[in-house]
């Protein structure tokens, strides 16, 4: 496996970063520790946990924290987040710097761990200031308990001004943003992606096959999802990635090419999904989660080799969709003279 700086920072990171969402839900701490095994003994040390993951919250990262204590810690990159409830008091939930300082606390204990590599604010907060987030955020850096900052689920124009703030104010920054990027779901390309091209984020997509609707398993024709699968759970669950948001022309035609490709390349339909992303501007390193060791050897598959570009062209246009007026004239070259 290769290894990227992650955005303008000096650390490097695996091309594949492991999800640990299913870590103590989908997949027992077993399953979950085999796929840590096999992930590192093929190159992988970026690993992405949150404290709100697992059938209860914080699961993930203690399974995680399990296995980090028999591992050389030094080795590894560790990501986690701070946003949303992991308790039922007022303040166990937000981007407050109570909620910040003790989250990372809390983390930290359940990690095994004095630091994480990577401290994410896991999305928007409208009842604390930029001043107040950055600042706690601040704090936690220069504690030593995270190395770097990162940023999911906000909106471009919340990561700039975040981004100008702290320059202005002296304090550390984003060097990362963790959005949802795959064939299917490309409306960062408009704004996300030029702000993190042009401030230097990292970017390590989440959800890089939607759920399962771009592992093969899908295909024109199909009346409804398998009922054992995680686009039904979806749609009982309230997920985004449910039947009725996904069935339609746009999704058939980009499957349609997906086969296509795969076919010809001898590769997956995962593995294709992921290389494609692997090859579009800004991105860094998708992340990658698993329910078993199967489903991550394939992920796996995905590195070592690279899409021709005739079938990465033809991947991205089946995806295309209408760009709005201003896009359209701020991507023209013609314009920009």
């Amino acid at each position: 496996m290769e290894y990227r700086y992650l955005g303008r920072s000096g650390l490097k990171v695996s091309e594949l970063c492991l999800g640990a969402m299913p870590f103590g839900r989908e997949a027992d701490e077993t399953t979950s520790l085999a796929m840590l095994d096999l992930f590192a003994g093929a190159g992988g040390n970026f690993v992405d946990t949150a404290n709100v993951y697992g059938a209860v919250p914080g699961a993930s990262e203690e399974i995680l924290g399990r296995w980090l204590s028999q591992r050389d810690r030094d080795d590894l990159v560790i990501a986690t987040k701070v946003r949303w409830a992991v308790g039922a008091g007022p303040n166990d939930a937000g981007l407050s710097r109570k909620h910040i300082l003790a989250s990372i606390d809390s983390s930290l204990r359940r990690l095994r761990s004095e630091y994480v590599d990577l401290l994410y604010v896991h999305g928007w907060d409208p009842g604390t200031s930029l001043e107040e987030i950055l600042s706690a955020l601040d704090t936690v850096v220069r504690s030593g308990k995270a190395r770097y900052l990162g940023v999911s689920n906000w909106a471009a124009w919340q990561i700039q001004k975040a981004i100008d703030l702290a320059r202005a104010g002296g304090l550390e920054t984003f060097v990362a943003l963790q959005p949802l990027y795959n064939l299917l779901d490309r409306e960062i390309e408009q704004e996300h992606i030029p702000v993190c091209l042009n401030e230097g984020l990292a970017v390590a997509p989440w959800s890089p096959l939607r759920g399962g609707w771009l592992s093969g398993r899908y295909r024109r024709g199909l009346a409804a999802p398998p009922a054992d699968s995680r686009v039904e759970e979806a749609g009982r669950r309230g997920w985004q990635e449910t039947w009725d948001a996904y069935a339609n022309e746009r999704t058939w035609r980009v499957l349609d090419e997906l086969f296509s490709v795969s076919e010809a390349e001898g590769k997956s339909p995962a593995q294709v999904a992921l290389n494609w992303l692997l090859q579009r501007p800004g991105v860094t390193c998708p992340i990658v989660g698993a329910r078993n060791l199967e489903q991550l050897e394939t992920n796996l598959g995905s590195v070592g080799w690279s899409l021709p570009e005739e079938h990465v062209g033809r991947l991205t246009h089946a995806g295309d969709q209408r760009i709005p007026h201003l896009y359209g004239q701020l991507s023209d070259p013609l314009r920009a003279r």
